[in-house]
């Protein structure tokens, strides 16, 4: 195989609401930070550990405004993209980098706005004890599910 391959797949949550950057031409892109969990049992104290990763997320034109639109601090987000460093000279001189994901793809998995009009639908009208409990949110069925959590070492 003499290609390359340069592809991230994420599941998070956004670390802040989307804050947007307009061009003269009529472009703008979006950034907001995303933070995905790795929980694992730590073998010697036997205590359950949370490890949290922040990514820099950058949508641009369409995507950004309907990712300003839509999401908000909080919010459960499918995105898939590539990685792109940036290079650039800090006031002080001193070159300074970003790594960031360029997103081509994104889905959501749930937003405020749907979780609580989830809850107030369900505070109107209670379900009944034999009637089961419908989902919250309507997934993408060509997202891949997130792995169980366990302690396994592996």
């Amino acid at each position: 195989m003499s290609g390359t391959l340069n592809k991230v797949m994420l599941i998070g949550h956004l670390g802040d609401d989307v804050k947007m950057h307009y061009f003269e031409g009529g472009n703008c892109i979006g950034r907001f930070p995303l933070a995905t969990n790795e929980v694992y049992i730590n073998k010697q104290t036997n205590e359950r550990v949370t490890s949290t990763e922040w990514h820099n997320i950058v949508v641009r034109n369409k995507a950004a405004e309907i990712c300003e639109k839509y999401l908000t601090k909080g919010d459960k987000v499918y995105i898939e993209g590539r990685i792109k460093t940036r290079q650039w000279q800090g006031e002080d001189g001193i070159a300074r980098y970003s790594t960031e994901i360029q997103a081509t793809e994104f889905t959501f998995l749930t937003t405020k706005k749907e979780l609580d009009t989830n809850k107030q639908e369900q505070q109107t009208t209670p379900q009944q004890a034999s009637e089961p409990a419908k989902p919250t949110t309507d997934y993408n069925t060509n997202v891949p599910a997130p792995a169980p959590d366990d302690d396994l070492p592996f």
